[in-house]
């Protein structure tokens, strides 16, 4: 990229649909803003449970196709959200889906979770260099949740932002980029119990049954949060994201349910906690901005360097 818009963000996300859950609100508004927004996919979400029935045979017990599909249901997801740099890491396919922890697909040929972290992390590094983000957003080292594809992806990106801004590192093209700031998915104790307990007095048969607040990745206690991001203008387009990985989201109003069937809130306020770099909130306030504290490119939206 040699014409660099003045404000770029990378996202990094384990599976097809993760980034509409976790970020979508945020992706669709710095897009929309004209940030560079990037997102790497590190595998195709092969073992993914299907909710709808006629679309059952894709599962990887079955067809085996499942992958392919996602990715296509996330080619439809970028769309909504206006974001037109979408990867896998590596290649599609290059890493497969792990399921979920303790299970045999951790250790299956190729599964992400057995990745060479070192090997992933200069695919990821590479990229950064040729984007050059200032801003990079991924997950806590528990994944959010125990799930070893988000676990590994924490630690592929950590590690590729090291590599990336490395002057000795020279096993990928490009110079050597540091990555200003890194975010880590969160979300506030006290907004998750808000929202589901409007879930249980509006919506309470909208799906099979209420999850529980713990069962929402990456909350945690209000003060770990750093950073809100004000998405509501683009609900709609988080939405119409959401809906587009139809075989693992199903989306009802403001609500919607994984395979378990249980209503979770969709979040158009997304937060974040700000791992490294500079902070641009004031004493014990929080940021409104991921490129907050960075000021040649907070201020100027429209502009390229």
């Amino acid at each position: 990229m040699k014409d660099h818009p003045a404000r770029r963000l990378l996202l990094v996300h384990a599976h097809p649909d993760d980034e509409s859950i976790n970020n979508g609100a945020t992706m669709a508004r710095y897009a929309a803003e004209g940030a560079h927004v990037t997102l790497v996919t590190c595998t195709l979400g092969e073992e993914g449970e299907v909710i709808p029935p006629d679309l059952a045979h894709l599962a990887a017990d079955r067809d085996g196709t499942l992958g392919a599909h996602r990715a296509g249901e996330l080619a439809a997801a970028m769309k909504a959200l206006g974001v037109t740099d979408h990867r896998f890491l590596g290649g599609a396919g290059r890493y497969r889906d792990s399921g979920m922890m303790g299970t045999e697909q951790n250790h299956r040929p190729g599964a992400f979770w057995d990745a060479d972290v070192d090997e992933a992390a200069g695919l990821l590094a590479e990229v950064i260099r040729s984007v050059r983000p200032q801003v990079l957003v991924t997950y806590d080292p528990d994944g959010g949740y125990g799930h070893p594809d988000h676990i590994q992806a924490h630690r592929v990106a950590m590690r590729a932002a090291e590599l990336a801004g490395d002057t000795a590192y020279g096993a990928v093209p490009g110079e050597a980029h540091t990555v200003a700031k890194i975010y880590w998915n969160r979300v506030p104790r006290t907004v998750a119990e808000a929202a589901f307990a409007r879930l249980r007095e509006t919506a309470p048969d909208a799906f099979g049954g209420v999850a529980e607040v713990g069962d929402v990745p990456g909350v945690v206690d209000d003060g770990r949060i750093t950073t809100e991001i004000d998405g509501t203008a683009h609900a709609g387009a988080k939405t119409v994201a959401m809906r587009a990985h139809a075989t693992q989201i199903a989306v009802d109003g403001p609500f919607f349910a994984l395979s378990n069937d249980l209503g979770q809130p969709v979040f158009t306020t997304e937060y974040y906690e700000l791992v490294r770099g500079p902070s641009g909130g004031g004493p014990g306030a929080r940021e409104h901005d991921l490129f907050a504290g960075l000021p040649d490119v907070a201020a100027a939206p429209g502009a390229r360097t």
